[in-house]
């Protein structure tokens, strides 16, 4: 079973200027989004990854260089991960295109959204969940079932994964909220993902570190809840 850490990017310069990034070119963090991506770095120290795989937009990039600038682990860019391609809404203010008639569609029904220009919403969660899966089984194969890796995206991929992930339909994706340099967590089994936090943006990440291995058996994860509630990591 292993265990995927959704990195949204710090905060970024068209986050606090109201504007829709999207795959623009330079939108770097601005010094609220430095502090957040340096304190992460901290927060996550004692968990080890087994990778991490990144967008290649400059904010997500930057965002990944403090967590990664101590450890002998070099990012992996996949175009899965990045931003929606939104088009000719790029570039744009958000209080305007809250006027145009597409904007309830993305509120309300998401999954017919179809960005002028660019890309459907729901092309962009088979893209992205896709993407997920099978990084997640390429490094379970390879590193065993404790592997712990780490996916630094956008705010509507990480909504998209995590709708997937919880059985939710594209149109209740809005429901969720994914804040700058949040983390959310989700575990893959056999059958089903498990998950384990959604917007977490200050707690306690022991439970992350895998327990020491015990002999020399592998066992799968179970793919099974655990009925009457998890009695928690310790």
């Amino acid at each position: 079973m292993g265990t995927l850490i959704l990195l949204r990017h710090g905060r970024s310069s068209a986050n606090t200027a109201g504007v829709l990034a999207g795959r623009s070119p330079g939108v770097a963090l601005d010094e609220q989004g430095q502090r957040q991506a340096e304190a992460l770095a901290e927060r996550l120290a004692p968990v080890p990854l087994a990778a991490a795989v990144s967008s290649p937009l400059q904010r997500c990039r930057e965002t990944m260089a403090p967590l990664l600038g101590s450890r002998d682990l070099e990012p992996t860019l996949d175009d899965r991960f990045a931003e929606v391609d939104y088009g000719d809404w790029t570039g744009r203010e958000l209080k305007k295109l809250g006027k145009e008639p597409l904007w309830k569609v993305v509120q309300s029904h998401p999954s017919a959204a179809v960005f002028p220009g660019g890309e459907a919403l729901a092309a962009m969660q088979a893209r992205a969940v896709a993407a997920v899966r099978e990084w997640d089984a390429k490094l379970v194969a390879e590193q065993g079932a404790r592997a712990v890796w780490l996916m630094c995206s956008h705010g509507d991929v990480i909504k998209a994964v995590l709708a997937d992930a919880l059985g939710l339909h594209l149109d209740g994706f809005q429901r969720i909220v994914v804040e700058p340099c949040s983390i959310s967590v989700i575990s893959y089994t056999d059958t089903r993902p498990f998950v384990g936090r959604v917007n977490d943006v200050g707690g306690d990440v022991s439970a992350l570190i895998p327990p020491k291995r015990r002999g020399r058996r592998r066992k799968s994860a179970s793919s099974d809840a655990t009925v009457g509630g998890s009695t928690g990591s310790t």
